[in-house]
């Protein structure tokens, strides 16, 4: 599959989370061309405000591996990491982050400014499916406005 296919199911995470009423974050993890986890926003489901995508992702991915470290995974993520998000990618040592849609009120960068919060091994890129991923978030917010 291509980086696009990928986020593609990172997207339909992130449809589950929009149905459910959940802020529409998606998340997948694929090793060695392999999905090992998906994951979607159940921060309301869960009463959990550490429940994102990305932490859900990680968690599936480390019990599936039976490792607390991920160096040679790829996360897809629909919407750029927040601060929890990115420490706990470092901490897993996580190979690449892809992420779609920018997010300037929450993202990691608000509180690091350019500097890279992430593992110096992790390779990062942004913006992948953007519209897509940021058309979601906006359906989303306009439906609560």
């Amino acid at each position: 599959m291509t980086d696009e296919q990928y986020m593609q199911q990172a997207l339909k995470e992130a449809q589950k989370a929009f149905d459910a009423g959940e802020v529409p974050v998606g998340a997948i993890v694929v090793m060695q061309d392999k999905i090992i986890a998906r994951a979607h926003n159940q921060v309301e489901l869960l009463n959990d405000s550490t429940a994102h995508a990305e932490i859900l992702a990680l968690t599936t991915a480390f019990n599936f591996l039976g490792s607390k470290y991920l160096p040679e995974a790829i996360l897809y993520v629909t919407l750029e990491p927040c601060l929890m998000c990115s420490g706990a990618l470092y901490w897993s040592k996580i190979g690449k982050i892809v992420y779609g849609a920018d997010d300037e009120k929450n993202s990691y960068r608000r509180s690091t400014g350019e500097n890279n919060p992430f593992h110096p091994k992790t390779a990062l890129v942004g913006g992948l499916l953007k519209e897509e991923c940021a058309g979601l978030m906006k359906a989303f917010f306009k439906t609560k406005r």
